[in-house]
């Protein structure tokens, strides 16, 4: 058996002092605290991820069952056959813009041409100037003739035989702007002819008419 100086009691209270861990208890004290601080703000942050997670499930599953439905609502075929009879009207729109426009050029040249005849004509008399003192009579017949060839009527007033009167049949028209035959009517202007307008004048009113 071991015999100490001191009593053992003694001894052990005089070691415990020596130590010093009341800073260690307060240092443990410290850290428990904080890590209970972190814990309460991960499982805060934790919560806020979850609930973040569910809105954006939520807004998912929303989005998916709108494209779905955006699916089933979508004729692909029906589509396809809408754009093609559309592609083929407007090709048949243009094509008969095209023939409108080609048909309106060519009977542009042909009035054209018909004016320059009868102004030829009204110039040279009716055997192109080389006999007119042989009377007025194969003039006024061939005038007659042209002006009845372009459907316009002359009336002469009985009195004096000059015409005072002439009735413009405007030359109907064939083909409609999408290109398909169509007669259309036409109209019928009626003009007053005084000796003191200047002759160019009617011509071109008479042109105007057509």
């Amino acid at each position: 058996m071991v015999l100490f100086d001191e009593d053992p009691k003694e001894l052990l209270k005089e070691t415990t002092a020596q130590f010093h861990i009341a800073p260690d208890r307060d240092s443990i004290s410290r850290i428990s605290d904080s890590l209970a601080s972190l814990s309460n703000a991960r499982t805060s942050r934790l919560d806020h991820q979850q609930a973040l997670l569910k809105s954006l499930s939520r807004r998912l599953n929303g989005l998916e069952e709108g494209r779905r439905w955006e699916e089933d609502r979508h004729d692909a075929g029906g589509h396809a056959a809408r754009m093609l009879k559309m592609d083929t009207e407007k090709f048949r729109v243009a094509k008969g813009a095209s023939d409108a426009e080609i048909e309106s050029e060519r009977l542009e040249g042909e009035i054209a041409g018909l004016r320059q005849q009868l102004d030829v004509l009204e110039k040279q008399g009716v055997e192109g100037g080389w006999r007119r003192d042989s009377g007025n009579e194969d003039e006024v017949v061939l005038k007659l003739h042209i002006y009845r060839s372009l459907d316009i009527s002359a009336t002469q007033d009985p009195a004096t035989g000059e015409f005072t009167r002439a009735v413009v049949h405007k030359l109907p028209t064939s083909q409609n702007a999408d290109g398909m035959g169509n007669s259309v009517k036409g109209s019928v202007n009626v003009i007053n002819v005084d000796r003191r307008m200047d002759r160019n004048f009617y011509t071109s009113m008479f042109w105007d008419a057509l």
